[in-house]
């Protein structure tokens, strides 16, 4: 019984150890946030490099052919896609020194860039829909029009690498 009361006690001890030492933090700073921003926005765009990167290996002939795989990647990419303009939205980061490809001019012309995200959305549906056929030739096909969705919108708006 004392036992139970003893670690009772200690557990209630560390909550409000924790919890006290979590409210004293101060908030994140302006620099932070950017940074954080960038973060989040650079790993989305992994995300969608990486399911690219699979659908482009699949059309070159230097990952084997499968329909399932090239659908799947799609649909991910038009999950993902809406995400860009928002977490842009989210937060101007033009003043901040982050280390980011992304090009200032995003956030003047902000319909622009969400409209050649819901192009890529669209581009990644088709794709989607001529890959579950498993029609070799018409997926490799069709690779050359979904990624020039993804060229389109690095043309504008992000930096040459």
């Amino acid at each position: 019984m004392i036992n139970r009361i003893l670690g009772s006690a200690s557990l209630l001890a560390a909550t409000i150890f924790v919890f006290t030492a979590t409210a004293q933090q101060e908030a994140p700073t302006p620099e932070q946030l950017a940074a954080s921003a960038t973060e989040t926005r650079q790993a989305v765009f992994k995300l969608l490099s990486f399911n690219m990167g699979t659908i482009s290996a699949m059309a070159r002939g230097t990952a084997e052919f499968d329909a399932a795989i090239a659908e799947r990647n799609a649909n991910r990419i038009a999950e993902l896609a809406p995400m860009i303009p928002e977490l842009f939205a989210a937060r101007d980061t033009r003043e901040f020194t982050v280390e980011t490809e992304a090009l200032p001019i995003i956030w003047d012309r902000m319909d622009e860039f969400n409209e050649k995200a819901t192009n890529l959305v669209a581009a990644a549906n088709t794709f989607a829909v001529i890959a579950r056929s498993g029609d070799k030739n018409a997926t490799v096909a069709a690779v050359r029009a979904f990624g020039g969705a993804c060229g389109n919108c690095h043309d504008t708006f992000r930096e040459d690498n």
